[in-house]
């Protein structure tokens, strides 16, 4: 099978697997290119309530194929920011599922997603020192957000690989698995995510990466929902809610 993106639909869930399993889920300059619109299709999707990435068997993401940055390299950097930015910007909650490797455009990929879990043995790094890239600033950006200054300059300076406890303490995961439960952790916290307000989860997205002008817009679209009316009688009904907002009649 070539290089390229799957993806499926599941229980409101899509999964977008990285498969390229010859080098490690290398990100090819096709792969890249086509990330930004797989991701406005299944955006634009109403079926789609969570978004989870992750890579083929038992590695994530080797970051991008090097033989793709031999003749063009800022070309192929252009195209790996632009999927970084499409994928923080999904307007649902992403998951990143790490296995293996995570490394370069790998752990940008899976920095851009809102949660990463990852199972034990896991490792990341940042490596453009070590090919003499300069890493972009909206993805330095990015890793400083969630690991802080010092270690994001750990990891920029040195291009060193560090597990997952490491990963876990910095912040740059929000779980680690044992061996084996990543999959059924991920299935069971993503049915969770659908279960949730949907408006909810939209306004927090945009607040915590600094989109806070918008709060009166938010606060409109909560007026004008069901939104809370339905989450309190599903709490003294004590049921699981119904939330709509988002959702088309059709569905």
């Amino acid at each position: 099978m070539e290089p390229q993106l799957l993806h499926d639909v599941t229980d409101s869930v899509a999964t977008v697997v990285v498969h390229h399993p010859a080098k490690r889920n290398a990100m090819t300059a096709a792969m890249w290119r086509a990330l930004p619109e797989l991701l406005d299709a299944l955006a634009a999707d109403p079926a789609v309530r969570a978004l989870v990435l992750t890579g083929e068997g038992g590695t994530f993401c080797a970051g991008a194929d090097i033989s793709t940055l031999r003749d063009a390299p800022e070309e192929a950097q252009g195209l790996a920011v632009r999927a970084e930015e499409a994928l923080a910007a999904f307007p649902k909650p992403t998951l990143a599922a790490v296995r293996g490797h995570c490394v370069g455009g790998g752990a940008q990929l899976a920095a851009a997603c809102d949660l990463r879990f990852a199972e034990e043995g896991a490792l990341f790094g940042v490596t453009p020192a070590k090919l003499g890239i300069v890493y972009p600033a909206s993805a330095t950006r990015r890793l400083v957000s969630l690991v802080g200054p010092a270690t994001a300059k750990y990891l920029l300076f040195s291009g060193e690989l560090i597990d997952s406890a490491r990963a876990l303490r910095t912040g740059f995961l929000d779980e680690v698995l044992p061996e084996g439960e990543l999959g059924k952790r991920v299935a069971e916290f993503t049915r969770i995510l659908v279960t949730r307000s949907q408006l909810t989860q939209a306004a927090a997205k945009e607040f915590a990466d600094g989109r806070t002008d918008r709060d009166a817009y938010w606060t409109g679209q909560m007026r004008g929902s069901e939104e809370t009316a339905e989450g309190v009688r599903a709490f003294l009904e004590r049921r699981t809610p119904r939330f709509t907002w988002g959702v088309s009649p059709s569905h």
